[in-house]
């Protein structure tokens, strides 16, 4: 029997069906969790009097909400990728840098729970996974976002060590994280693919952080700038070996995309709460505003895009979860990204449409989702470098396994007319 539970003055969501009883009870916990942040903390951090609220992380550590897929020898509960995005629709609703600093253990824990030794995850997962240390990751450079192999970071052996000099930006936790994973190039000689190494580097050894990024939204997480000045690391830091960061990357981007995907599907839900209910109370020429279809349209379409968002993202938690072949995996993950950041923007541009002009102003929330939402398309991966991985494993697919459907080519009423079908 499916039950419709009451929460925050929101039904459960149509999809709510497709998740197990533990999985429901988990999403529960999360929107309980979600409830009880004080919204002095969303103004504040939009306002960047608080720049990376460690109490926040803290307590999702101890609510056992971090590190949900990862072993339980490492504080982790080993649940599903799907479990992940509903606790992270939850966590959306509060704002997008809340919802990124949720996932940092998550993107960080799966490079040291795939990948790290024994060792590393003992020193570094576990306490992430505790809440005792923070962490992020360090990938961007000035010179290249899009480019991960044209990096300029550099890591050189040294004895039992590793020492590192460039610089990294756009590194949300800069500001309070403990522990960075930082991609470095160990052999600029080597293919592309074998040049880079991953890291992990803690803070205290020498990294210098610059908080100096005035953010047009998605503000209060600690976005700055990283330099490396000589810092030396121990050796046993590297993760899986040299020349294996490429391996690492794929990896990681998998979590990177995903809960970039969940969490705006929970501003865009929060956005349709709030055009709800005001299209219900607000009045013009004598009746409530939803009784037009010009306003009741725009709910109907944000609906539509954010189920369609909601689905494509499930579906590719579903292909991670069942170990889907990789190129499936990479397809409908980078799908998932690309339309999800897409969908749930447009979502919240019809719900702050539906509001007009106070929808403009900090009277109402929408505007600060409204400018949250915009980072989605651009942050761990762009939504054109999402075409290309998906053309990319499309071709490649079609390339290995032409498609064994009917052919349609052979229904036009001139089909045959191969003088015409001149390809070079």
């Amino acid at each position: 029997m499916i039950v419709f539970y009451t929460g925050m003055n929101r039904i459960a969501y149509m999809y709510d069906f497709f998740l197990t009883e533990e999985d429901r009870a988990l999403k529960l916990q999360a929107r309980e969790f979600a409830r009880r942040i004080p919204r002095e903390l969303l103004i504040q951090m939009d306002n960047d009097d608080i720049q990376y609220p460690k109490q926040f992380v803290k307590d999702l550590a101890q609510e056992k909400l971090l590190g949900l897929r990862f072993d339980k020898e490492c504080g982790g509960q080993e649940r599903s990728w799907v479990a992940e995005m509903a606790v992270l629709e939850e966590i959306g609703i509060l704002s997008m840098a809340l919802s990124c600093l949720y996932s940092l253990p998550s993107i960080c824990g799966e490079a040291l729970n795939t990948f790290g030794t024994a060792e590393q995850k003992r020193k570094f997962l576990k306490p992430i996974i505790s809440g005792e240390k923070f962490c992020a990751e360090a990938l961007t450079e000035p010179r290249g976002g899009s480019d991960f192999f044209g990096a300029t970071t550099t890591a050189v052996k040294d004895g039992d060590e590793y020492i590192l000099n460039g610089q990294k930006r756009f590194v949300v936790g800069a500001e309070g994280a403990d522990i960075f994973l930082v991609y470095a190039k160990t052999d600029p000689d080597a293919p592309r693919h074998k040049s880079i190494s991953l890291f992990i580097v803690e803070r205290d050894s020498g990294v210098e952080a610059k908080y100096i990024y005035g953010l047009m939204g998605t503000r209060g997480g600690g976005a700055g700038r990283l330099y490396f000045r000589d810092v030396r690391v121990p050796a046993s830091n590297i993760i899986l070996g040299e020349g294996e960061g490429g391996r690492i990357f794929n990896q990681m981007m998998y979590p990177e995309r995903m809960t970039s995907a969940a969490g705006v599907i929970g501003m865009a839900q929060g956005c349709i709460d709030v055009a709800t209910r005001y299209a219900r109370k607000r009045k013009a020429f004598g009746k409530p505003i939803r009784a037009f279809e010009g306003v009741n349209f725009k709910l109907a379409d944000a609906l539509c895009q954010v189920d369609a968002a909601r689905g494509l993202v499930y579906t590719a938690a579903r292909a991670l979860d069942t170990n889907q072949n990789p190129s499936i995996c990479r397809r409908l993950v980078s799908e998932a990204k690309r339309v999800s950041t897409e969908l749930c923007y447009k979502a919240i541009d019809n719900c702050l449409q539906i509001l007009g002009g106070i929808g403009y102003t900090n009277v109402f929330p929408i505007e600060r989702y409204f400018r949250d939402a915009r980072l989605a398309q651009i942050w761990t991966g762009t939504s054109e470098i999402m075409n290309l991985i998906i053309q990319h494993e499309h071709f490649a697919q079609y390339d290995k396994n032409p498609a064994d459907c009917r052919d349609i080519e052979v229904d036009a009423a001139e089909a045959d007319a191969l003088e015409e079908k001149i390809y070079e």
